[in-house]
């Protein structure tokens, strides 16, 4: 029995987990491992895979971001807006990443040289952010002019959808950034001891105020897909995303007490969300019993964090 609970809390618990479940789920839901399916699967967890990748980095680093859905509708309506305003796709683009890392760059100034909580600055952000997007299209959605916006999700290379490729290299990027860069072994050691860390000659503040601008910016990039995925700017769009973010991370082994991160697991991490969802459109479960669903994967998220915590305690 304690050398099962080991195994379920070790480095390779969420593997054999998740195994486990992707075993049960193809043996029992139709259509599950189809082509079509699979792909569908990965197209609908690109915006929090994407979002994902820099939110491992705040929680290493003991914060959190809970702006970040807000962010990546304000950063799709951006897109969408000022390329209908300019007739330039690029200045389009350009313009959603640049108001993604504005946002994120002022909830790094705001947390880290301020020292405002990190839970109190990005709920007044999600906020403001949220009401900019909705003032700025006057509540309604804004459809898009030049139809090759759109190829952005719709083109593909080798089969396979283009946001998906996409997110495949920014998983690839940050896990190294995370593993083979000083920047990740900062952000890990911060998240361990932000003190120990000042005292070995890290700037703990710009560290900080730059893992949050680049929050920002990746959730440009994901705005920017998610607008031409669904044809349009949408002030409402990403609504909820944090939570699912934070649980896949955690799910994931990212510790919610910082110092903790790895990019393998919060991808499977990203793929029990997406599987979890999938199995429950396949067998046409009404959308209200997907938020039970969801929130239920958030406690057990955290109650597996508590219990990796006190185990690492105990090794300790």
């Amino acid at each position: 029995m304690n050398s099962l609970k080991k195994i379920l809390l070790g480095e390779q618990g969420l593997v054999v987990i998740f195994a486990a479940a992707f075993v049960i789920v193809s043996l029992f839901v139709p259509n599950f491992l189809t082509e079509r399916n699979m792909l569908g699967l990965l197209q609908s967890v690109v915006t929090i895979g994407i979002v994902a990748c820099t939110m491992m980095f705040c929680l290493a680093s003991r914060d959190f971001d809970l702006s970040v859905g807000s962010i990546v509708a304000f950063s799709g309506m951006a897109a969408v807006m000022v390329s209908n305003a300019t007739g330039s796709i690029p200045v389009g683009l350009l313009a959603a990443l640049l108001c993604g890392a504005i946002v994120g760059f002022v909830n790094g100034i705001v947390i880290a040289r301020f020292r405002i909580n990190a839970l109190i600055t990005t709920l007044a952000t999600m906020q403001i952010v949220r009401g900019l997007a909705l003032i700025a299209s006057d509540g309604r959605a804004v459809g898009i002019n030049d139809p090759a916006f759109y190829q952005l999700a719709l083109s593909r290379f080798v089969t396979v959808p283009t946001p998906i490729w996409i997110m495949l290299i920014l998983f690839v990027f940050f896990g190294f950034v995370l593993n083979r860069t000083v920047f990740g072994k900062n952000a890990l050691a911060i998240g361990g001891n932000p003190e120990a860390s000042r005292l070995a000659g890290v700037n703990v503040v710009n560290m900080r105020v730059w893992i949050f601008a680049l929050q920002g910016l990746v959730c440009g990039i994901a705005g920017i897909l998610l607008a031409s995925r669904i044809t349009s700017g949408q002030p409402n769009a990403a609504t909820g995303l944090e939570l699912s973010v934070i649980s896949a991370c955690v799910l994931g082994g990212v510790s919610l007490a910082g110092g903790r991160a790895a990019m393998s697991g919060v991808i499977v991490g990203v793929l029990i969300m997406g599987i979890a969802e999938n199995v429950m459109n396949l067998l046409n479960i009404q959308a209200f019993y997907q938020y039970v669903v969801r929130g239920l994967i958030l406690l057990i998220a955290v109650l597996l964090d508590n219990l990796r915590s006190s185990a690492a305690g105990r090794r300790g």
